[in-house]
């Protein structure tokens, strides 16, 4: 057999056995996790979107308490992809973790409709209004939401990392359809919850939670049927170390424990591996950087003659200085994902307030007004990926047309924009209320929901940016061993912006800039406190990102020869 045809990255099928690289993976592997995640983001914002109308109308709990609830809950829902990738990456690989997590997503979805159409699990309701649900009743519908949380948290940073396996790196082709596979990834996303908004939020409201949270589940299990429907052509990394993240332990305790050792002057003198063990392991060989150079005593070659407790190796360091350098990026994340919090809570209520009417006898639901945030991203999407990336790419030679932080750095500065104008709109609002001399909470606010528009556009011009330059960042920054737990800093920014969202609306509420009537608080002050900090922050962030150092591996052509051969002799033994 001839090791020419199979792939250069070490991916292997199911059963460990190295995979034909025109058979396997690419586009025609990717066509099933794409198709899944529309389904499956179908499912998950068919739950969330219209979460918090939910808990006011049907649970009876006032505004504050469930903007919290929903946070919270989004909140596990982006920190869970930790447990998950850390199982995927250290134990079952990612096939296997997506597997048992679709189970337990299943079984929280299932939960979730029973709560929602049984009569005795769901609190009664006559002429609109519930009564208060009962304890049991209130259990089981958070039980419900927090196991669809754990769900499709573990899966979350495991499918997006497990398509993006499909693309051999070593082959210049597949590299470059990679970044396309990310854009697509958002697209795909933006199609699922753009059909949950439009459709599924509308259902809820004129025909039944009930109704609505069962064609969620519907549409989660077609795309479970999907997604394992492809699995004779998916691509596999095989696992070379049984816990790659002790290596962020393991390194700055040497460096620590040498910290008096004197680093020599040539980094080749420190402790590596030769190319060729990467090569036959199916690892990448990270280059030596002078940043965190510190960490850099942990592989001096003198430092340790025990050879049962050798020193770490350059590639090992620099997986630590990799974590450290995406953590000063995380750490500038976290007021981006906050404001993202608002689009699918306080926009909503905000959105009750105003005037709602389209027609006679047709309100527009007001969550369904995110759709314009995804409609947006929709259209971004395919102009950057087909037109944007072609032309940079000539211009800067970069396969991905620009730098991975100046694609989150545009969606920074745009998002700043968007709190500027969500600021000038809530202050329109503040002074049609004046002036209409509006006070009660019911109160319609003479002044179209529509008003709320350009925010929202704006939004998704930023997301298509911001978004997926974040997820793209993280998975490439990472080292190979660690894509998923590396993909997670992505999801637990996104957790800790709800987090941050929580305890600001918390501690907003007691200054009576949010409350139960948004007619007679002061949002606006909260809008302009956002943009404030949103413009502080994007201003760091420029200065951190221009010293960045970007990571560089040994996945360069003149490999190739030598992978094929490694290759050849793995099929032959």
């Amino acid at each position: 057999m001839e090791g020419k045809g199979y792939t250069l990255d070490g991916t292997v099928d199911l059963a460990g056995r190295p995979v034909l690289s025109s058979l396997t993976g690419k586009q025609k592997a990717c066509t099933y996790i794409l198709v899944y995640r529309v389904l499956e983001r179908f499912a998950y914002y068919g739950v969330g979107a219209n979460l918090v109308n939910f808990m006011t109308t049907q649970l009876n709990k006032d505004v504050v308490s469930s903007i919290t609830s929903f946070n919270n809950w989004s909140g596990l829902a982006t920190l869970t992809p930790i447990l998950g990738a850390y199982i995927a990456d250290t134990y079952t690989g990612r096939f296997w973790t997506i597997t048992f997590s679709l189970l337990i997503y299943a079984i929280g979805l299932v939960l979730l409709v029973l709560t929602t159409t049984l009569k005795s699990l769901r609190p009664a309701c006559e002429n609109g209004i519930c009564r208060e649900a009962s304890n049991l009743q209130v259990a089981l519908f958070y039980t419900s939401l927090y196991t669809i949380a754990v769900g499709s948290g573990a899966v979350k940073p495991n499918m997006s990392t497990f398509g993006a396996d499909q693309f051999d790196d070593f082959r210049h082709e597949e590299k470059e359809q990679k970044v396309s596979f990310f854009n697509w990834w958002a697209f795909n996303g933006a199609c699922g919850s753009l059909m949950a908004t439009l459709f599924v939020v509308y259902i809820q409201e004129k025909n039944g939670w009930g109704l609505a949270y069962s064609l969620s589940a519907i549409g989660f299990l077609l795309s479970s049927i999907i997604f394992f429907w492809g699995s004779p052509v998916y691509r596999h990394k095989s696992r070379q170390a049984r816990s790659p993240s002790m290596n962020f332990i393991r390194v700055p305790l040497v460096a620590f424990r040498n910290r008096k050792l004197q680093l020599p002057c040539n980094p080749s003198e420190l402790h590596e591996f030769q190319l060729n063990y990467y090569i036959s392991s199916g690892a990448r060989k990270i280059h030596h950087t002078s940043h965190f150079s510190f960490l850099d005593r942990a592989a001096i070659r003198e430092s340790n003659t025990d050879l049962s407790n050798p020193p770490c190796t350059v590639t090992q360091v620099e997986g630590t200085k990799l974590v450290l350098g995406m953590f000063q990026i995380w750490l500038l994340m976290l007021i981006p994902t906050n404001c993202w919090a608002l689009e699918s809570t306080i926009f909503v209520r905000q959105g009750t307030t105003m005037d709602r009417t389209l027609g006679p006898k047709f309100r527009l639901p007001a969550a369904s007004l995110w759709c314009f945030i995804v409609l947006t991203t929709l259209i971004c999407l395919p102009i950057y990926d087909h037109y944007f990336i072609p032309f940079m790419r000539r211009r800067t030679g970069n396969h991905r047309g620009i730098k991975l932080l100046q694609r989150v750095g545009i969606g920074m500065a745009i998002q700043v924009i968007a709190m500027a104008v969500t600021y000038a709109v809530e202050t329109q609002r503040m002074s049609v209320i004046k002036k209409h001399h509006i006070v009660g909470p019911e109160e319609t606010v003479p002044m179209s929901i529509f008003w709320l528009l350009p925010q929202n556009i704006i939004l998704g011009v930023s997301n298509a940016f911001l978004a997926t330059g974040m997820l793209e960042f993280f998975y490439d920054q990472s080292p190979e061993e660690m894509k998923g737990l590396g993909t997670t800093l992505c999801t637990s920014c996104v957790a800790a912006g709800s987090y941050i969202n929580t305890f600001l609306v918390t501690m907003i509420d007691k200054l009576n800039w949010i409350g139960n009537n948004l007619n007679d608080s002061h949002l606006d002050y909260y809008y302009a406190f956002l943009f404030v900090i949103s413009a502080l922050n994007f201003g760091v962030f420029l200065w951190v990102s221009s010293g960045y150092i970007y990571k560089k591996e040994n996945t360069s052509t003149t490999e190739v020869h030598d992978i094929e051969m490694s290759a050849e002799k793995t099929v032959k033994y």
